[in-house]
């Protein structure tokens, strides 16, 4: 009679054992899409990244700032004399 309680008991034990490892399979399998998921995310904001320091670079060159000044906005160089300098 014990040993058939135990045995009961045991087996219950072995169940709910069974579907922990099952449920901690898989609560893992989700969390490693989701890794997988975000690793895509930052590969592509990485390129975007990339893209916009590349125009970040070409826009802010001296000679493109300077032909958008002068042809855009009709800015000239003020004469040198005209120049003020203030000291920091």
């Amino acid at each position: 009679m014990i040993i058939h309680r135990l045995l009961g008991v045991l087996t219950t034990v072995l169940i709910f054992s069974a579907l922990a490892v099952i449920y901690s399979k898989y609560h893992s399998r989700l969390i490693f899409i989701e890794i997988q998921k975000q690793e895509r995310e930052l590969d592509q904001r990485e390129v975007e990244w990339g893209q916009t320091q590349l125009e970040v670079t070409t826009f802010s060159e001296q000679n493109r700032v300077e032909l958008v000044a002068r042809e855009k906005l009709k800015l000239v160089l003020p004469l040198h004399e005209k120049i003020i300098y203030i000291k920091p």
